[in-house]
């Protein structure tokens, strides 16, 4: 019987998509060496370049080690006519590349605004506003464009979409996430639920507790799952301090698993129940200043054995 399997990210070894956060930029066979060795099967692309933009050479390094890849990071300023932003043309670029290095496994297009790139919303992240969200007009750009990325990406690639709600961008809170899924189609988007940036961007630590309400909310919706923490002494300190979010990471809002307010045990009892096939994939921002990434994931492959995984 088919079972959860484990991944991590390049992230969790300080490969990140901001540039500002960018830590000790560690290559990506090492990476992929030391997430082996800590207990994982599974990967996502990382930034475009950070592994091998040839198929047949990403292919021959992932294979070799009896890693799956996953899924890929791309993030599209949504609210924005698509032409003016090409990420039509780049969403379609990243599947190819997953597509080809993985005909075996058909890995996911992680869509997400471009998140960061908003002042007012990178100032506020993890105390969001409605007023400072979409306008009903943009809103029906934002879910539309989200839309038409999504079937450029399954007609020319034959893979899926998922939508990562974020901190610093335009769905970040638990409304804007209900937002973006009743005005979508749920054959052209589903979610990537995201444990860390759903409590972050609740506005309140207490969502960590409360976690599973969230996911019978969203059902039949995910479609892959994030296991990230939130430290909440971090995250009061960033929504006290007025914090961006860039400073907030490197804090170290986003810490290993089991030292957060993330209840996974309830993470883990909503997937058994709902007969969760797919896989979990591990994020910590492992910045400079934090410890050795390798460590971290070694720990946090830990903590996933003590909660039964």
């Amino acid at each position: 019987m088919k079972t959860i399997q484990l991944g991590n990210a390049p992230c969790s070894w300080g490969t990140l998509e901001f540039e500002g956060l960018e830590g000790e930029r560690i290559a990506y066979r090492q990476m992929l060496d030391e997430l082996v060795e800590t207990g994982y099967t599974g990967t996502e692309l990382g930034d475009w370049g950070f592994m091998p933009t040839d198929p047949s050479e990403l292919q021959r390094e992932l294979e070799s080690r009896g890693v799956t890849l996953l899924s890929a990071f791309v993030p599209v300023r949504l609210k924005l006519p698509l032409n003016a932003t090409g990420g039509v043309s780049n969403a379609v670029k990243v599947a190819r590349l997953l597509a080809e290095a993985s005909p075996r496994h058909q890995p996911y297009i992680i869509l997400a605004d471009d998140n960061g790139s908003e002042p007012l919303r990178t100032a506020n992240a993890g105390r969001a506003t409605p007023e400072m969200g979409l306008t009903a007009e943009e809103w029906n750009i934002f879910a539309r464009n989200a839309e038409e990325v999504s079937r450029a990406v399954l007609g020319e690639t034959g893979l899926h979409t998922l939508f990562h709600h974020h901190c610093a961008g335009y769905v970040e809170t638990p409304q804007e996430i209900d937002r973006l899924l009743e005005k979508t189609d749920p054959t052209l988007i589903n979610l990537v639920f995201d444990a860390g940036h759903y409590v972050f961007g609740s506005g309140s630590n207490q969502a960590g507790g409360e976690i599973a309400a969230a996911l019978d909310r969203y059902g039949g919706r995910i479609a892959y799952v994030h296991f990230k923490d939130c430290h909440p002494i971090v995250a009061d300190q960033s929504r006290q301090q007025g914090w961006d979010y860039f400073q907030t990471v490197r804090q170290g809002v986003f810490c290993e698993l089991g030292k957060g307010c993330v209840d996974f045990d309830a993470i883990l009892a909503w997937l058994n129940k709902n007969n969760y096939r797919g896989w979990i994939t591990v994020e910590q921002d492992v910045l400079p200043g934090m410890g050795s990434p390798k460590d971290s994931a070694r720990r946090n492959r830990q903590f996933l054995q003590s909660i039964g995984l």
